[in-house]
């Protein structure tokens, strides 16, 4: 069930938002060659305790999970298209020309937020470039056709046509979502559709829109850790997201 917002929730949000931009742009600058994913999640820890925010991908299990999620970022590199976990198994340290995605969610005064960038370590080639630039551009316009009166599938459709135009495919079974109260609501918002179909939306809905785009197949494996998906052909993909609130007019960008 889609649950709308209230103008005091999403005052809450919104001050999360900000608080939630500035941990991932803080992270995003200590993102070098010989850095330690674990590292970046303790500095995570570090700013959501300086902040008062409470990490919320930690210890959180979705539907179907064997486990809670074990860290409070995302770090997913190169060929690993979301959910990466920085703080488990082999020390994952990072390289010049990597790829690599940071998605994190906070509680702020009870509301929740969701944001994800992806940026370059050191010099990346022209060829990851062109990716990076393509996920902020399919952002965008998610973003630009999530209107009142206008239907997930108008979402989906201006994600995917941007996708197509510069050459690169997209995951279907990962998308957008509701956010707020919850770190994963309704309406699911896929990467891909038609305009007029789906979900209406309406003003006061609070959505995580979220592409990924790969640079070859649209195929995807999960790893063993039951958490990190993969594109299957072992090339690289981006993630960007940004939590909005759907309005009469433009939507409102949250997390900036």
């Amino acid at each position: 069930m889609v649950r709308l917002k209230t103008e005091e929730e999403i005052k809450k949000l919104r001050q999360g938002g900000k608080i939630l931009a500035a941990i991932l742009k803080e992270v995003a600058t200590r993102v070098a060659t010989g850095v330690k994913t674990r590292e970046l999640n303790d500095l995570v820890n570090e700013l959501c305790e300086r902040n008062k925010v409470i990490p919320v991908f930690l210890n959180y299990q979705p539907d179907g999970a064997d486990r809670p999620y074990p860290a409070s970022i995302c770090i997913s590199i190169n060929d690993e298209i979301v959910h990466g976990i920085p703080n488990e198994g082999e020390e994952r340290i990072l390289k010049e020309g990597d790829v690599v995605s940071l998605d994190m969610g906070i509680s702020h005064e009870g509301m929740i937020v969701d944001s994800a960038i992806t940026v370059g370590v050191g010099k990346i080639d022209k060829s990851a470039e062109k990716l990076l630039a393509a996920g902020k551009e399919a952002l965008a316009a998610g973003i630009k056709a999530a209107k009142a009166g206008s239907r997930t599938g108008d979402i989906g459709a201006a994600i995917e046509a941007v996708a197509k135009r510069h050459g690169f495919t997209l995951p279907e079974e990962l998308g957008g979502h509701g956010v707020g109260f919850a770190v994963h609501e309704d309406p699911f918002i896929p990467n891909f559709g038609k305009p007029g179909e789906g979900v209406i939306l309406k003003s006061g809905m609070v959505l995580a829109i979220e592409p990924m785009l790969n640079e070859g197949s649209k195929e995807t494996v999960v790893d063993k850790d039951g958490y990190t998906f993969r594109t299957k052909d072992g090339k690289r993909s981006c993630h960007f997201e940004h939590t909005i609130v759907v309005t009469k007019n433009q939507p409102e960008i949250l997390t900036i």
